[in-house]
């Protein structure tokens, strides 16, 4: 399971010209799920999301989390996360998990998020095609994969 996390000022997300979404501070997680992916993935990744320290503190330094900043989490499904471009120029994604799959990881993904965070979430819509609008605060952009844990 792949995320590319995004410190935002605000993001929203629109499908068939209708905003979907929207939040103001918070995170802005794209995520990418594979066949091999588990429960354990699972809760890898939301415990190091709502702990990872990328909000600044009042010395202007990064060490607050989403908990402590009280801010919002919005979570678009994307399986190009697990494009493989070794071959050619087209992208390859057999590594991305089929809907079957990823649709269940992708729910639980975001109720194991809720009860981590204490609140509810935004979501864009799975298999969606979707337009993402976003701020990039810093810029802060945070890729991690949970078959890497070093």
């Amino acid at each position: 399971m792949r995320l590319l996390i995004q410190r935002v000022s605000e993001a929203s997300v629109t499908i068939d010209r209708q905003v979907k979404s929207s939040i103001k501070k918070g995170l802005l997680l794209f995520i990418g799920i594979e066949e091999s992916d588990t429960k354990e993935d699972i809760d890898f990744l939301c415990k190091k999301t709502v702990n990872l320290r990328i909000f600044d503190d009042e010395n202007g330094v990064m060490n607050k989390s989403i908990l402590d900043t009280n801010g919002d989490i919005l979570v678009i499904s994307q399986f190009t996360l697990h494009a493989s471009t070794k071959k050619g120029n087209r992208p390859s994604y057999i590594k991305a998990a089929k809907p079957n799959i990823s649709i269940p990881l992708y729910v639980e993904f975001c109720e194991k998020l809720i009860h981590s965070l204490g609140k509810g979430i935004k979501t864009g819509e799975f298999g969606a095609d979707m337009q993402v609008q976003l701020i990039n605060d810093g810029p802060v952009t945070i890729w991690i994969d949970s078959k890497i844990k070093e």
